[in-house]
């Protein structure tokens, strides 16, 4: 499975997107996505979003947020989606939140984006919960998913 995040907007905080399956990136947004912001000099813990780029996702059955939505999503959760080979980051997953005080450079998914500033996603849950499925599902049959990540702001 293919996916592709749209940054489209940002602020000295954060950074809001669009997450589209690749093969209707015109007509099905899956949901709302919430990064940390730019950091144009340097990487900076917890506070930068990752590089534009394509990266594998595969599964993370080990750790705290593991142990956390297994609890919460019981059978659904087979592992966290975990993007690969991002430089200068590492565990970079996609996870349930609603701030960039949330983020610690993760990708957060929410199904609606109120005018903050910064901005917020709400509804995380539910978008987990959608986007989660058929993701996990394509890693667990071999066919593999990755998400490509293109700056549009």
């Amino acid at each position: 499975m293919k996916i592709i995040l749209q940054r489209k907007f940002e602020d000295n905080e954060s950074t809001l997107g669009e997450l589209f399956n690749r093969d209707d990136v015109f007509n099905n947004r899956l949901c709302y996505t919430l990064e940390d912001q730019r950091q144009d000099r340097k990487k900076v813990y917890g506070e930068t979003r990752i590089p534009a780029g394509t990266y594998d996702i595969k599964l993370r059955t080990v750790g705290g947020f593991h142990k956390k939505h297994k609890a919460r999503y019981g059978n659904m959760h087979k592992g966290m989606l975990w993007l690969q080979d991002v430089p200068n980051f590492e565990y970079i997953l996609i996870h349930t939140g609603n701030t960039d005080d949330q983020t610690h450079g993760c990708l957060l998914v929410g199904l609606e984006a109120p005018k903050t500033n910064p901005y917020t996603i709400i509804h995380s849950r539910d978008a987990y919960m959608k986007i989660y499925p058929p993701i996990a599902d394509a890693i667990l049959r071999g066919e593999g998913a990755s998400i490509t990540i293109e700056d549009i702001t």
